[in-house]
């Protein structure tokens, strides 16, 4: 269903019906819950094929907003952010399950060379993990220490003033950058709407935020109804 959609929105798709046929339709009720961790899962292997095929690739959740471009920065060769291989938005998470990095995994851009081949190949191989901890972000955790101490794979996470996320919204000692957001008075690059229990508050704050951008005729309805409903309607390319 989300194929048929994607195609006639005129997006370049390409679906695996071998590894994500019984990836679950239906968003998740609470983090870590049986649809969360099955979703994990195909978090992974794209990443894995799309570095093995020889690109970079930028991978986020769909609870991120652009305010700019960050490729820009990630491809400019003249930034202090070219020599490490992989770049992490700061989770906010100061835990032993991420540390040392704490670094999210629902935003992060990967430069293909054989040290992040190596590493998103054993992340694939970690599929017991992934189910044992309902995360995908906390065996990358491991990988990722393990890679940085054994083979110098470069680690950076970005700075969380211009990278903000959902810790920024939830912790009232950051309430003054999601002010300042609202306000217009930041521009950060991104913003994403991680720490959130489900798609429904995720939702709820990101309007609050004006952050949403998705037309009420596209919320909760399949394909077909979508199509039907904004068909002769001419779209934002942005939304």
């Amino acid at each position: 269903e989300t194929v048929t959609l994607a195609k006639k929105l005129g997006l370049e798709v390409f679906h695996d019906t071998w590894n994500f046929n019984e990836i679950p339709t239906k968003e998740a009720r609470n983090y870590g819950d049986h649809t969360f961790t099955s979703v994990m899962f195909a978090k992974v292997i794209p990443v894995q094929l799309i570095n093995m095929l020889g690109y970079d690739i930028l991978f986020q959740d769909v609870d991120v907003v652009w305010y700019k471009n960050p490729l820009l920065q990630f491809h400019n060769v003249s930034s202090s952010l070219a020599k490490f291989d992989i770049l992490f938005q700061d989770d906010g998470a100061r835990s032993l399950r991420y540390a040392p990095f704490s670094a999210n995994s629902g935003f992060y851009y990967i430069r293909c060379n054989p040290k992040t081949n190596y590493a998103f190949t054993m992340l694939l191989r970690s599929g017991d993990a992934i189910s044992s901890t309902m995360s995908h972000q906390q065996p990358l955790s491991y990988i990722l220490t393990e890679h940085a101490s054994l083979f110098g794979l470069k680690v950076k996470v970005l700075s969380p003033e211009e990278y903000p996320g959902g810790f920024h919204y939830n912790r009232v000692a950051y309430r003054y950058v999601m002010r300042e957001i609202g306000i217009g008075s930041r521009i950060p690059t991104i913003f994403h709407m991680s720490w959130t229990v489900n798609k429904d508050n995720k939702v709820l704050f990101m309007k609050q935020m004006g952050m949403w951008y998705v037309f009420d005729e596209c919320k909760d309805k399949g394909a077909e109804e979508i199509l039907m409903s904004t068909d002769g309607k001419k779209h934002d390319k942005g939304r």
